[in-house]
């Protein structure tokens, strides 16, 4: 029956009933003789005919399935095809860099309709967009309040026509100012002709300056200040940290490549066969919440459950950064996250690790982790008692290492489903965008100001911070739109988020002081 597919239903037909006429059997009836050769018949005609049936069934199906196939080969194609590659046009060494003149200054992005995924909604972070910008909605942003802002900016940022223009003011530290306006510029390249012109100040140190009660008390208008963190006392305006194109001082790459090996780093130990402790490496020297931290590793007198190592970055960038490469650091069931001098960059690698983060409490946030929740994708460590909360975090999640995993999971995959590349880029597009609708004045190009592009950035650089660069940069136009903005919060679920995330934080503390009656 095997090879019965080239048969048609008449040819089949034809050849049951040519059957070779059987002689009369001695004792036997004509008749008995003609039922047994009606019904053989009948029945072998039933069951090639249902064979046929489901060959011809899944012959269609196949070819359905081939045909799909072969539609979305087509249609990836077309893609291609469609997808323009922007190239660097690098002019030899000697050469002062120019930007080019033909830059596309639009392009068509697929509509919601061309493709499900085209618009997704952005991720719940995206809403703090709406609360870092409120305080400016009642007046908008005058020419002035900017100016205001420049007192502590290392650089003013202007687009005007889709082309960027900075106005130096002072050096940042190490080249972060350099890789956040090459972050920029490559938003314009992924979304050419859709950002507006604005003009905004920005800061490339630790820590926000913006004192809102100062101005509360002045009846003055804040001025608005871009910079890569905030607190509850300021009203800076949070933005993505350079490190997301590479940080050439350390050698941590760029994010979309670290976020691979991140994914690998987590497979190659499981969490079940990591080292039971809680692991934390860096510089203690820079402020005292991290000097007291130490206090914590283990020593003759008692083991707080820590794994803590002093990071020399001298040493390290002696040896070529070997035992820097955070993918490698990923062998620990608990990782510690605590803040430097201000935010510190750590946070995003700590938390793609599916180790249990057990965060410090922090002061400052970044653009992302306002949205994490306490026993969701952390462990909340109490600072003034850290040391009996790391020892408590790390004997519960031990005797509950399902749960402690799950934590650990949920913040990794957070981290690469919910903070790759296209969701920075698209977080830097609607910031921009809903800062530009606020201003009341025509951005116009400071004298002082230089036009910057891909190619004065990264033609004549050199080492680590060129192929940084090469290896983030953006090669084409995105074929679709960024994700649709979530609306603002609402004032009563705004509140509640807050009493929530205070409510769970408190509830750890009364098990930690139980925990610890226990052991008295």
């Amino acid at each position: 029956m095997k090879n019965i597919d080239w048969l048609s239903r008449e040819t089949l037909g034809a050849k049951l009933w040519r059957l070779p006429v059987l002689k009369k059997a001695p004792g036997i009836s004509t008749t008995i003789v003609y039922i047994f050769i009606f019904v053989t018949a009948a029945f072998l005609y039933s069951v090639i005919n249902h064979s046929v049936d489901n060959v011809i069934t899944v012959s269609k199906e196949n070819k359905r399935i081939t045909q799909t196939d072969e539609l979305k080969k087509i249609q990836e194609k077309v893609k291609i095809k469609e997808r323009i590659e922007i190239p660097l046009y690098c002019s030899s060494k000697n050469v002062t860099q120019m930007c080019p003149s033909n830059y596309p200054k639009a392009f068509r992005t697929k509509e919601p309709s061309d493709d499900s995924s085209a618009s997704s909604t952005c991720p719940e972070y995206f809403r703090w967009i709406h609360e870092d910008l409120k305080l400016f909605k009642a007046t908008g942003i005058t020419r002035n309040m900017v100016n205001k802002a420049k007192m502590t900016a290392h650089f003013r940022l202007v687009i005007v026509q889709g082309k960027v223009y900075i106005e130096k003011f002072r050096k940042s530290i190490q080249t972060r100012d350099v890789f956040t306006i090459w972050g920029i510029l490559q938003l314009l390249r992924r979304y050419p002709g859709r950002l507006p012109d604005l003009e905004l100040m920005f800061d490339t140190d630790d820590k926000p300056v913006v004192k809102s009660h100062l101005y509360r008390r002045l009846n003055a208008p804040t001025p608005p200040l871009f910079r890569y963190c905030g607190d509850q006392w300021t009203s800076d305006i949070v933005f993505p940290d350079w490190s997301f194109w590479g940080w050439a001082e350390i050698n941590i790459k760029p994010w979309e490549i670290v976020l691979k090996e991140m994914k690998e780093g987590n497979s190659k130990v499981k969490w079940m066969e990591r080292e039971p402790y809680a692991y934390w490496k860096g510089n203690p020297f820079v402020v005292d919440n991290r000097k007291d931290l130490l206090k914590c590793n283990v020593s003759q007198e008692h083991d707080w459950n820590a794994r803590l190592f002093v990071q020399d970055w001298i040493r390290e960038g002696q040896q070529g950064f070997q035992q820097s490469n955070v993918a490698n650091q990923c062998t620990y069931k608990y990782k510690i996250y605590i803040e430097g001098y201000a935010w510190s960059v750590s946070e995003k690698y700590i938390f793609a690790c599916d180790s249990v983060t057990l965060l410090v409490k922090p002061d400052y946030y970044d653009f992302f982790v306002r949205s994490l929740m306490p026993l969701e994708h952390y462990w909340p460590i109490n600072k003034d008692d850290k040391c009996r909360s790391i020892e408590h975090a790390v004997e519960w999640g031990n005797l509950n290492a399902e749960k402690a995993h799950e934590i650990g999971k949920a913040a990794s995959t957070f981290i690469q489903d919910e903070l790759k590349m296209d969701y920075v880029y698209d977080y830097m597009f609607h910031l921009l965008n809903e800062y530009a609708k606020l201003l009341r004045f025509e951005p116009k190009i400071p004298e002082k100001a230089v036009e910057f592009c891909s190619e004065t950035m990264a033609c004549n650089a050199e080492g680590t911070e060129k192929k940084f660069k090469m290896d983030s940069l953006v090669k084409s136009p995105s074929l679709e739109s960024p994700c649709t903005m979530p609306s603002p919060y609402n004032p009563k679920v705004f509140g509640n988020l807050a009493r929530q995330k205070a409510g769970v934080v408190k509830q750890v503390e009364m098990w930690k002081n139980s925990y610890w009656s226990s052991v008295s």
